[in-house]
């Protein structure tokens, strides 16, 4: 079993890396891989068809997905939004009923805007959304801060650990001869006219 996680921070080694990699040790505790991917500044200088390519491909194989961002202006980073919203345009057919998770980190406020707005991409592609014992935030101006923030690394630790248990019991279900459920085509209903 395989988890992405992505870093949605122009610093590939921030506090948004901290938080996924604090993510990402128990779900390797659980024999779980993963793979932290940067988005840095590619989704904003021309890359980001490439990028959302690269992660396509590697979500075909992927059994869970984490989304990372800092805070910017009390919402998600401008370079996850930007991959997201071609991921979630482009790619719905290998995201559709993997788990999911978002994590925000800020220096202050803005940590819950940030999770309604990743969390809604979620929802949108059918994805279980995996929680925490409280919001998915870390807080903190540099790395050292947000290790310092002992109940946003539990929060991160415990994260992790429920990802591994739903990705688990999805597979005990698929052993044991539970079907996923059908999809259905999408009905859009246009509210003028």
């Amino acid at each position: 079993m395989k988890v992405i996680l992505l870093n949605g921070s122009r610093r590939e080694k921030g506090c948004t890396f901290t938080a996924l990699s604090q993510v990402a040790a128990p779900l390797e505790e659980a024999q779980i891989h993963t793979e932290i991917i940067h988005v840095g500044k590619d989704a904003v200088n021309g890359n980001v068809d490439a990028l959302v390519k690269e992660i396509r491909e590697k979500m075909k194989t992927a059994d869970g997905l984490v989304v990372g961002s800092p805070v910017y202006f009390a919402g998600p980073s401008g370079e996850i939004k930007a991959v997201l919203d071609r991921l979630f345009m482009t790619g719905e057919d290998v995201l559709r009923l993997k788990p999911a998770a978002a994590v925000a980190s800020a220096r202050r406020a803005g940590t819950t805007a940030t999770l309604d707005v990743l969390n809604k991409y979620f929802t949108y592609a059918e994805m279980p959304v995996v929680s925490s014992r409280y919001w998915n935030v870390v807080h903190g101006y540099t790395p050292e801060d947000v290790l310092a923030d002992k109940e946003g690394v539990q929060i991160m630790r415990i994260l992790g650990r429920n990802m591994a248990w739903m990705l688990r019991c999805i597979e005990a279900g698929k052993k044991a001869g539970i079907q996923m459920p059908d999809k259905e085509e999408k009905i859009f209903t246009n509210f003028i006219g």
